[in-house]
């Protein structure tokens, strides 16, 4: 590690930072609406977004800092397992084909904002969509720490912020100057500031990953050597452990664990309601259906991402956290002016997604608790400002969080984030395709799951931690050890499935579905479509 200040590359890394901040503040007039207060204008820009914005967008939503900086270092740290990200990422998108159209469609006619608003309207039940509303918010919140983890990652390789005898506040400045940033052109410009700002952050992702996947080999020696030196690392023993570091290929003991964890993640991904909330974004459920085939792209990207971790270690990359292998490797092996593009790509990576997902939980609160439970006949002037109040309360959330917890807290919360939001799929997902599950089955479902899932979690030791030590598990009746949030869901799906037999032939009331089958698959230009919009909006909250 260099000492002291990488001015050149902290030159790069504000120039960029400066440039997204004027187009994040000049997002608020990019397709300008008569009407701006609105959770559809604001929260959703105007569901107006054509294939290319959503398209870099849902990728700017998806592809975060954190996993630019995570997938590599779990790859550097454990090997081949840490692959899991790319055959999740080629799952999901045939996944997402079959039901984001048609979610996509009765939102568009019923005026629904959220996840919650759907589950709220299909299946009559406050109480049902409560439970979504607050299990995406807690999901969320770990999601959007992450992402300052990834920016923090690239200060300290800069030199930024002094050492550890660093006054607190010198130390976190420009952390807080970034998030600062952040949280006044969300405030302003709402998803139209991320939706700008993605096509930067994109562009330059791809590029840094283009070089690095030629430029880093060829100073290495080849792939050959890259691969020869990884695998050499990985049969050295770790002393805590006495097994072998990690392997090339997975052991047939972990290839459970690694398919369930990437099915899992696969089924989780688009339950954030950071993925809903750009998907409701575009103009048109075709858009959503052509990005379904060309976000693939990005699963390409990811596979040579996650090639970098056997390049750290052949680089020769020593570092005590492992989230600060990538960072580190580009320092190392990119001039100073590259290496300030990389950190750019990294810390712009961290914006976006922060402010769609801070978007995406304030919506969730405003629609479906404040609206709900608080102030049912808030207009949609009210609505917008709450919004806009608990987008802020959020990142601050998460800043404190950050700076004032260990940085193994946020990660143990994202780990329990995934296995939560994954028992939100058969109200939300089950829900698109049939009115047949039991309102109260799928509550007590997701309650049986969360918990199940929770105490499972905490049960995991590692060597540095006694409990959410890892996110894999024996299962029950099997024997095996798979992903603790696969198994959780199908233990809610069976209890969802024996009590709605039980509920029905207990003729229990079903509550009040307001949604019609031809709302599934209309879209923009339908008939009706739009004549239903804005009254559905002005009652979506009754």
């Amino acid at each position: 590690m260099k000492d002291g200040v990488n001015g050149v590359a902290l030159g790069v890394f504000i120039f960029f930072f400066l440039a997204v901040t004027v187009m994040g503040f000049l997002a608020a007039r990019w397709r300008k609406a008569e009407n701006e207060q609105s959770l559809d204008e604001w929260g959703l820009g105007g569901r107006s977004f054509g294939t290319w914005v959503t398209w870099f967008l849902l990728g700017g939503d998806l592809y975060t800092a954190y996993t630019f900086v995570a997938v590599p270092a779990a790859i550097y740290a454990a090997g081949a397992a840490g692959f899991f990200a790319v055959p999740y990422t080629i799952l999901v998108y045939p996944l997402i084909f079959t039901f984001l159209p048609r979610l996509w469609s009765v939102s568009h006619r019923h005026g629904y904002v959220t996840t919650s608003d759907f589950v709220r309207g299909r299946f009559g039940s406050k109480g049902l969509s409560l439970a979504v509303a607050v299990t995406g918010i807690l999901a969320t919140m770990p999601y959007i720490a992450l992402q300052l983890v990834g920016i923090q990652a690239v200060l300290d390789v800069m030199g930024v912020g002094g050492g550890e005898n660093t006054n607190w506040f010198v130390k976190d400045l420009p952390l807080l100057i970034a998030f600062g940033v952040l949280a006044a052109y969300t405030y302003s410009s709402g998803l139209r500031a991320p939706a700008l700002i993605a096509f930067v952050k994109d562009a330059l992702i791809y590029i840094v990953i283009a070089v690095a996947i030629i430029y880093i080999p060829i100073k290495l020696g080849g792939f050959d050597d890259v691969f020869a030196k990884a695998g050499d690392a990985f049969a050295q023993v770790n002393p805590a452990t006495g097994k072998p570091r990690g392997a090339l290929v997975p052991a047939e003991a972990g290839q459970w664990t690694y398919a369930t964890l990437a099915l899992g993640s696969a089924l989780a991904l688009f339950m954030y309601p950071h993925s809903i909330t750009a998907t409701l974004s575009s103009r048109s459920r075709e858009v959503i259906r052509r990005n379904t085939t060309i976000l693939p792209l990005y699963s390409l990207m990811l596979g040579l991402l996650a090639l970098l971790g056997f390049m750290a270690i052949a680089a020769g990359v020593k570092v005590t956290n492992g989230q600060l292998a990538i960072p580190q490797l580009f320092e190392d092996m990119f001039p100073d002016w590259f290496a300030g593009v990389a950190f750019a790509a990294i810390g712009i990576g961290a914006l976006v997604p922060a402010a769609i997902m801070s978007i995406a939980a304030a919506n969730l609160f405003t629609r479906n608790i404040y609206k709900d439970f608080i102030k049912p006949d808030a207009t949609a002037a009210e609505e917008t400002r709450v919004s806009k109040i608990v987008s802020l309360l959020v990142k601050v959330g998460a800043l404190v969080f950050v700076l004032t917890m260990d940085k193994t807290v946020a990660i143990n919360f994202q780990l329990l984030g995934g296995i939560w939001i994954l028992q939100t799929f058969p109200a939300l997902v089950g829900g698109l395709f049939t009115r047949w599950f039991h309102r109260w089955a799928l509550l007590a479902g997701w309650a049986v799951g969360m918990v199940y899932g929770t105490v499972a979690a905490y049960g995991v030791a590692s060597p540095t931690q006694k409990h959410f030590g890892g996110s894999a598990k024996e299962i029950p009746g099997i024997g095996e050890i798979g992903y603790i949030g696969l198994t959780a869901f199908v233990i809610n799906v069976v209890v969802t499935v024996v009590l709605t037999f039980v509920l029905k032939a207990l003729k229990a009331p079903e509550g009040l579905d307001e949604t019609r089958p031809e709302d599934y698959t209309a879209d923009a230009g339908d008939p009706g479509v739009q004549a239903e919009l804005p009254s559905a909006t002005a009652g979506a909250g009754h």
